[in-house]
């Protein structure tokens, strides 16, 4: 049986590893994926830049010409840096937080109006950067841990409405494609970084984006209708130490 039979999903991000992944698990799931992200990503639905509130306020008129409803939000659009609190520059901050706070924020806000009209879910990736701390992590670490409270709060919003909304947010580990990549890449030694990080994990190996996307799917459907405001996370363990 698809699971999300007939559903309208949009997805930011969408050209990215985990994004596409999600995209693709939707459509083998029955649903209808509207992928979205920047311009010069590839052949998308719409082009999307999260931290504009314009390009938000199109794409969500668009969406509602067209179907008339929303029946899920993933926002998995995000960026990471590496720095400690002192090697961080402001624009590096205000980047980071831009496109993985408010860029969610912004989501949750301008889908909402068409996501209650039948009931809706929203699923935000976060991180488990978003749970834990880490001493170069600065900016992703308070953006990410941004979304998992936003998430609660738009969760509490969302159980007053008739029908609900439901919002949940998913803090994957460290997960194979560029993001991660581009990440050990600014490392001293990337491919010791790369050991050391998989050790880290008690299953002793990074997660997939295929992995992400089947707990999007889950949160997506009507199978999750008792869960909302919770945090999942998706780290072979590695919060449980």
């Amino acid at each position: 049986m698809e699971r999300l039979s007939g559903k309208i999903v949009l997805v930011t991000g969408a050209a990215g590893a985990i994004g596409s992944a999600i995209a693709d698990a939707v459509t083998e799931q029955g649903g209808v994926a509207i992928t979205s992200d920047l311009a010069d990503r590839g052949r998308l639905t719409h082009t999307l830049d999260v931290t504009s509130e314009t390009d938000w306020l199109r794409v969500i008129a668009a969406i509602e010409a067209s179907a008339g409803r929303l029946d899920g939000l993933v926002n998995a659009a995000g960026v990471v840096a590496i720095g400690n609190v002192e090697d961080t520059d402001f624009a590096t901050w205000r980047r980071v937080m831009a496109i993985n706070l408010d860029g969610t924020f912004l989501g949750c806000k301008y889908a909402m109006p068409l996501l209650r009209r039948t009931g809706g879910s929203i699923v935000n990736i976060s991180s488990v950067s978003g749970l834990v701390g880490g001493h170069n992590l600065a900016a992703y670490n308070a953006s990410k841990g941004g979304v998992r409270l936003l998430t609660k709060s738009v969760a509490l919003h969302g159980a007053r409405l008739k029908p609900p909304v439901r919002c949940n947010s998913v803090h994957p580990a460290f997960i194979e494609g560029p993001l991660v990549e581009g990440m050990i890449a600014q490392l001293r030694d990337p491919a010791s970084a790369r050991e050391r990080m998989a050790a880290m994990v008690p299953l002793a190996r990074f997660g997939t984006p295929a992995e992400v996307a089947a707990l999007c799917v889950y949160l997506l459907a009507d199978e999750s209708a008792f869960v909302t405001g919770a945090e999942l996370a998706l780290d072979g363990g590695l919060t449980a130490q």
